[in-house]
């Protein structure tokens, strides 16, 4: 047979409220009546998962130093043969005259374990009788009736899901070349490359011609995200760059973004001057081919 322990007196918040209890209550038609037991459990009802009672001591539970007050208790009915059930509860009692549920529970929300050694956590100072069986404070009325209530809920690990955000960094292979072949036929239609990065695809853009505020002017180079889903975000931190062939003096520019689906790409119009490529001496263009690339130093990662 399973104990009834109680468990140490903790500190409690109280406060009103005017929502109901979310999952029981229990209505007394005559509380004097009720006062001739020293003990009473209601019956069971189910939360979380699990089946649960009321127990009341409407003179106070002397055991557990509740002398002088209505002493109200959460009890747990067939506790798991070897599980801890962790619990968030609240225990209530209606207010008649405000129109609301003085609502108790224990100080900073601290969770209570039941098993089959400690079936039962509670208030054994749950309300002053001297204040409950005042009339005038509104929680007993003239036919002695009084209601009380519970919230029970579960903690269940096993049902969490978890995210982690986490930033990669300098990762190894981050380096995702382009080379753009017959550069001198081309008109003003993007080109692309996607490839695979940590678990995602991108595509590193071009646009010859420009695009936007770079159209007919500049070269355009754009790092861009794809398949996000409505309010997924991915951070990155990556140099976009147009190689020199012949001297090594590449054109790169840094960028850090946070990438989304409705703005899933980052990088520059205005990355450099259409006039710059036309000269052979520089070395962008060579053998009619240019190579952009794209080096990621960080990105998130979930």
């Amino acid at each position: 047979m399973a104990m009834n322990c109680f468990a140490s007196a903790r500190e409690s918040a109280k406060y009103m409220r005017a929502l109901q209890p979310a999952h029981y209550l229990l209505k007394i038609e005559s509380f004097d009546v009720l006062s001739t037991l020293d003990k009473y459990d209601s019956g069971v009802f189910e939360a979380g998962g699990y089946k649960w009672r009321l127990s009341l001591y409407p003179k106070g539970n002397n055991g557990d130093n509740g002398s002088g007050y209505v002493s109200l208790y959460l009890s747990i009915e067939e506790p798991p043969p070897t599980q801890t059930v962790h619990v968030n509860y609240k225990l209530f009692v209606h207010n008649k005259l405000q129109k609301k549920y003085l609502t108790i529970q224990d100080t900073d929300e601290e969770i209570s374990s039941f098993n089959r050694s400690k079936t039962q956590h509670g208030f054994p100072r749950f309300l002053s009788l001297k204040e409950f069986e005042n009339r005038s404070n509104g929680y007993l009325d003239e036919k002695h009736s009084c209601t009380f209530g519970a919230e029970v809920f579960v903690i269940q690990p096993a049902k969490m899901r978890e995210e982690s955000f986490t930033l990669i960094r300098y990762p190894t292979q981050n380096t995702f070349t382009f080379q753009i072949e017959n550069w001198s036929k081309l008109g003003t239609d993007p080109l692309s490359k996607e490839f695979t990065f940590e678990g995602r695809q991108w595509k590193l853009l071009v646009y010859p011609k420009g695009n936007a505020a770079g159209k007919g002017k500049s070269l355009s180079v754009y790092l861009e995200v794809q398949h996000l889903h409505e309010k997924m975000k991915v951070y990155a931190e990556f140099n976009l760059r147009v190689l020199d062939q012949l001297k090594n003096n590449n054109k790169e520019k840094p960028f850090k973004s946070w990438l989304s689906a409705p703005c899933p790409r980052k990088g520059d119009a205005d990355f450099m001057p259409l006039k710059d490529l036309e000269k052979s001496a520089k070395g962008f263009v060579h053998d009619d081919a240019l190579v952009v690339d794209v080096q990621i130093r960080v990105v998130s990662k979930l």
